[in-house]
């Protein structure tokens, strides 16, 4: 995609949300990486439907371990990888006590070495949590930036790599809500909304779908 269609899209994408949050709900950085962590192969309603009991219970890494694992399981159960993900949450829990003094580091190398944390999970931390123009790709923004042409790539991380090279600055902050809730509510898997897309005429993808 042209670099002046990739600033038109965004310039778009911003005006019909021009303060985009995260679907899932948190109350602090470390209940946010809870979330995260929760969340893969999951949907956010899925998740917060599990965490608002708990983030009235939990709202830090002491308070984590000392509701366990089998009692941070009762809260969790509806969620899928119950075992791994209660298992790395409270491995989690114990370093950022250990190593971090309780706090949620604001580093990627930092967050990766929490288990159950990887790339993807790191930059969402890092930009819902602290604010860094950092791009995490998820199912959305993977399907939308090869669909659309925006970027071509057969990696997550070489989506990521490219969307940091041709996201103008301006909009990088905020550029992997616009994309993910574009995915999610438009520009979906199995059957886009192309009528309703706000960006079509700017879009690569050939089988665009009727009204």
């Amino acid at each position: 995609m042209k670099q002046s269609n990739v600033h038109e899209l965004f310039s778009r994408l911003a005006a019909l949300r021009p303060d985009p949050k995260s679907e899932l709900d948190y109350v602090n950085p470390y209940t946010l990486l809870v979330a995260v962590v929760l969340s893969a192969q999951m949907t956010d309603v899925g998740v917060n439907k599990a965490t608002a009991p708990l983030f009235k219970k939990v709202k830090t890494p002491e308070a984590m371990l000392k509701l366990g694992e089998n009692g941070l399981k009762t809260y969790i159960k509806s969620i899928n990888l119950l075992n791994n993900k209660a298992k790395n949450i409270l491995l989690l829990s114990q370093k950022l006590v250990d190593d971090f003094g309780g706090e949620v580091p604001s580093t990627r190398e930092a967050l990766e070495s929490l288990a159950g944390v990887g790339r993807k999970s790191a930059n969402v931390v890092l930009n819902v949590a602290f604010g860094q123009p950092t791009i995490g790709v998820d199912t959305h923004v993977f399907r939308v930036a090869n669909r659309m042409g925006l970027v071509v790539g057969k990696t997550p991380e070489e989506v990521e790599e490219k969307l940091l090279q041709v996201v103008p600055q301006q909009w990088m902050k905020n550029a992997h809500h616009w994309l993910v809730l574009h995915g999610r509510y438009v520009c979906k898997a199995k059957k886009p909304d192309c009528p309703a897309c706000p960006v079509r005429d700017l879009c690569a993808y050939k089988e665009k779908t009727k009204a």
